[in-house]
């Protein structure tokens, strides 16, 4: 691994270059030269953050404000916890802001998440049958904010890629009608790629507002970008 210096004195430049080992594709020397050089991943271990993703959460929590004190969320494939962390602090879970509402937040994931002070982490299927009545019982009612920065596993296939987490996220949708009060938030990944209209009707129906947003935390060169979908209508809307 080799760094460049600049020609000013006493100064170098950051961008850090990594040499292929033997026995190393050229796709993962790639991927750890970008790890390296992102600003985000450098804030994220400066500032205590289990991962980059928590500043995407953060942007779009600074322009949607739905983490507010006393707001009940759900964070669905909560591994390895960065959103989690972030809503901890925003909707007081710890009870620190004097005078505000003390929210709580529940993470569910297939895999175990290290602990978080603030936060309640289970391992669970969230499509299983009765995932939505074990969330409500854990969460002690019905959330008010359920979010999700799932992915499904790449399979190099960039059509394929993007209907896998459409899916995903359709899934996270019917999830989030069947436990979010009304009036609630709904945040979740998608992948640009021309099958989300589906996704979008649907959202548009049971939701007062879908926005569509690439927070700058979001790499410039993928394709995801975030819905926003606020003002839940309740379970009994009608699909047309």
């Amino acid at each position: 691994m080799t760094t460049k210096k600049t020609s000013g004195r006493g100064q170098r430049d950051l961008t850090v270059k990594v040499k292929t080992a033997r026995g190393r594709k050229l796709s993962s020397t790639l991927w750890l030269q970008r790890q390296l050089n992102d600003p985000y991943v450098r804030r994220a271990q400066t500032e205590g953050y289990r991962g980059r993703a928590a500043y995407k959460i953060l942007e779009l929590d600074d322009r949607y404000r739905f983490l507010v004190p006393g707001a009940r969320i759900v964070d669905l494939g909560a591994a390895p916890g960065g959103w989690s962390q972030v809503a901890v602090k925003r909707a007081n879970t710890l009870g620190e802001k004097a005078g505000k509402r003390q929210g709580s937040i529940l993470g569910v994931d297939l895999q175990e998440i290290e602990p978080l002070a603030g936060a309640e982490f289970h391992v669970l299927d969230f499509m299983a049958d009765d995932a939505d009545e074990q969330v409500k019982q854990w969460l002690g009612g019905e959330a008010d904010v359920v979010m999700s920065d799932m992915a499904a596993s790449s399979s190099g296939h960039k059509q394929t890629d993007h209907l896998r987490i459409i899916a995903l996220c359709e899934a996270a949708a019917y999830f989030a009608f069947d436990v979010l009060a009304p009036g609630g938030t709904f945040v979740a990944k998608v992948l640009a790629g021309g099958a989300e209209g589906d996704l979008q009707k649907l959202l548009k129906q049971r939701f007062t507002k879908v926005a569509n947003v690439k927070p700058p935390a979001s790499r410039k060169d993928s394709s995801e970008k975030f819905v926003v979908a606020t003002g839940f209508r309740g379970r009994d809307t009608e699909e047309d």
